[in-house]
């Protein structure tokens, strides 16, 4: 299990997926003290695992909570921690994230805040979490493309990635740029926007 570090659901625990690498707690909690102020935002989680940073945003105040995950082991996990949480408005979708991403965009769904923290492998530890969809590494570069392809980031929004620091993200994918890096020991966020016009 693991805790939800700050805002009204703070030190409660949830539920984990054997096998997964979440993200660190100190992680978690230096990506919203990055992002500061997000009370009524509407947040979206791709890859979300056990839905630790989703669950995270609304203890922060966030507004729509949004997870795709396709595992049926996290997404059984997933389910409990929402009745956990009793975060019943919380929607899932138990599907392919590209696909998610292409139904949103049909859909005209926009989101305020976009995280994913696709599988990637640390060679300083034991984590090693390929799955047959994604190679170690791929994940980050080929959603970034799907997202850069179909806009479903608000105007004023952000899309973060977490991902290996040796694992090189561009700098501009489409009409989406990188504005800012925080490295966390081998872990590195990286932040996207609109290109300005």
């Amino acid at each position: 299990m693991i805790r939800i570090t700050t805002g009204i659901y703070k030190r409660m625990h949830i539920l984990m997926p054997e096998g997964i690498r979440p993200t660190q707690d100190k992680v978690r909690k230096a990506l919203f003290d990055i992002l500061g102020d997000i009370e009524g935002l509407s947040f979206l989680e791709l890859f979300a695992g056990s839905g630790a940073v989703g669950f995270e945003a609304v203890s922060r105040g966030a507004g729509e909570l949004v997870l795709v995950e396709q595992n049926r082991a996290c997404i059984s996990v997933i389910k409990k921690n929402i009745e956990l949480l009793k975060l019943d408005e919380s929607i899932l979708f138990s599907q392919d994230v590209d696909k998610a991403v292409k139904t949103f965009h049909t859909q005209g769904k926009v989101f305020d805040l976009i995280f994913m923290d696709p599988p990637y492998s640390n060679p300083h530890t034991n984590w090693s979490i390929a799955t047959d969809i994604f190679p170690i590494g791929v994940g980050a570069k080929k959603t970034l493309q799907t997202l850069g392809a179909y806009d479903i980031l608000s105007p004023n929004g952000f899309i973060i990635v977490e991902h290996f620091k040796k694992d090189a993200l561009p700098q501009e994918q489409d009409k989406l740029v990188r504005f800012k890096e925080a490295k966390y020991s081998d872990t590195l966020l990286s932040f996207y926007k609109k290109c300005a016009k």
